[in-house]
């Protein structure tokens, strides 16, 4: 199952309570105050993990807790610090406040830290001449983690024109493949080495019309192209697709009518089975819109399928070029 929302309540520890004591022994009629300082409480941290993929173990556990600090003691002893709590989410999860919606933090690096609750501040001692002090309360927070999965391409089309037979002959993905719409109900992730040059392409599940407004959870599956580099149309232009040009201009509306700059991406346009009866003439259909840079494939026998993967990484280079370039 793949889970790419999730709310979850967060609670950083208090701090512990300074010490109030005094020092005697028999030489020493009045005692000097020795209250040691209590210890700080622990930070709620949020890490990207290579061990999490999607946010589906929020599903069963909803709260999380860092430790409080310890007490302080006598002689000066200063109470233990809480032990943090880190709570491991996949690379590309965004972190909102649940009541505002205010975006907190956006997630993309492997490691990358984000301390969302900072542990409460350690009660002071009387050692030092003053009264004793309590620890400070921990932070609570209820937030939102959405993922948005991080690929250099994504791969979109409308339902059955061939995205996961594609992915799977293209990557290391290897999804659910049947021949009726809607077999692939989840973004699928997977990784191309081409010669010395890596990249990863998502196949996102497919798109209808009305898919920006929400409809066949469109809008869900659409944001997960917001962080690719490029897109990859595919068309199915064998003779059960009843009009290529038709469905060529449904995911152009879409992509334009979600917004976040998908329409303005870079494209490749592929059409797909080209083994099977009536690819040729819906081929020369599409001709008469998309003039030139088309590529013609089939996912299932392999053929212009290398031509494409080329494709894909001579533009992916120019792109991170261009990205390194204004860094």
């Amino acid at each position: 199952m793949f889970i790419d929302t999730a709310k979850i309540k967060l609670k950083s520890g208090s701090g512990g309570d300074g010490a109030k004591g005094f020092y005697r022994d028999k030489y020493t009629r009045t005692g000097h105050p020795d209250g040691g300082d209590g210890g700080k409480g622990g930070d709620v941290i949020i890490r990207v993990s290579t061990d999490a993929h999607t946010l589906i173990d929020f599903q069963y556990r909803q709260q999380f807790k860092a430790a409080d600090g310890g007490k302080g003691g006598g002689k000066k002893k200063t109470g233990a610090n809480g032990a943090d709590c880190i709570i491991k989410v996949p690379a590309g999860t965004l972190i909102f406040d649940y009541e505002t919606n205010a975006p907190l933090a956006d997630l993309t690096i492997n490691n990358q830290e984000f301390i969302i609750a900072k542990g409460g501040a350690r009660g002071k001692g009387n050692r030092s001449h003053k009264d004793a002090t309590p620890g400070e309360e921990g932070e609570e927070k209820i937030i939102r983690l959405e993922l948005k999965i991080i690929a250099d391409a994504g791969i979109v089309g409308l339902p059955n024109s061939g995205k996961s037979t594609l992915i799977s002959k293209i990557s290391n993905a290897h999804p659910k493949i049947a021949s009726y719409p809607f077999t692939t109900k989840a973004p699928v992730l997977g990784v191309i080495r081409k010669d010395d040059f890596v990249f990863t392409v998502a196949e996102v599940p497919g798109l209808i019309e009305g898919a920006s407004k929400g409809k066949g959870l469109g809008d869900l599956f659409l944001r997960h192209l917001e962080r690719t580099r490029l897109l990859v149309h595919l068309i199915d232009v064998s003779e059960q697709a009843e009009n290529p040009l038709a469905d060529y201009d449904v995911i152009k509306k879409e992509l334009k009518a979600y917004g976040k700059g998908l329409s303005k991406k870079e494209k490749i346009i592929a059409v797909n089975k080209i083994d099977l009866p009536g690819a040729d003439s819906n081929i020369q259909l599409l001709r008469t819109k998309i003039k030139k840079g088309m590529f013609s494939i089939s996912g299932k026998t392999g053929q212009g399928v290398d031509d494409l993967i080329e494709e894909i990484r001579k533009r992916l280079k120019k792109i991170r070029e261009k990205e390194n370039a204004k860094e």
